[in-house]
């Protein structure tokens, strides 16, 4: 048995129609879908998934606090490219009898 994706727009669509009539079951029953999907689809909605983001409740940032953070990401990205090329070099020298076998 395969799975069957739904697109974005069916679930709202099916969502609402949940919303407008109060019955999951119904709504399931009339599309034949299992009632649990369509109450999980319910909840997914609730919780902000489904790409959709109330942007009433984000803090705005401004542009000094966007600034610092992006300075910490630079250098948190940074320390992460210099242990990945100690750690390359180490694994080199460990195993260079093994990399002459190679060639």
């Amino acid at each position: 048995m395969t799975r069957k994706k739904y697109s974005l727009n069916f679930k709202k669509q099916v969502i609402k129609e949940v919303q407008e009539t109060g019955s999951i079951t119904a709504v399931a029953r009339r599309y034949e879908l299992s009632a649990n999907m369509v109450g999980r689809w319910k909840k997914e909605r609730e919780n902000g998934k489904h790409g959709e983001v109330d942007f009433s409740t984000v803090p705005a940032l401004d542009a000094e606090e966007v600034a610092k953070e992006n300075d910490q990401l630079k250098r948190l990205l940074g320390e992460q490219a210099l242990e990945i090329a100690i750690l390359r070099d180490l694994i080199k020298k460990k195993n260079s009898h093994l990399l002459k076998n190679l060639k």
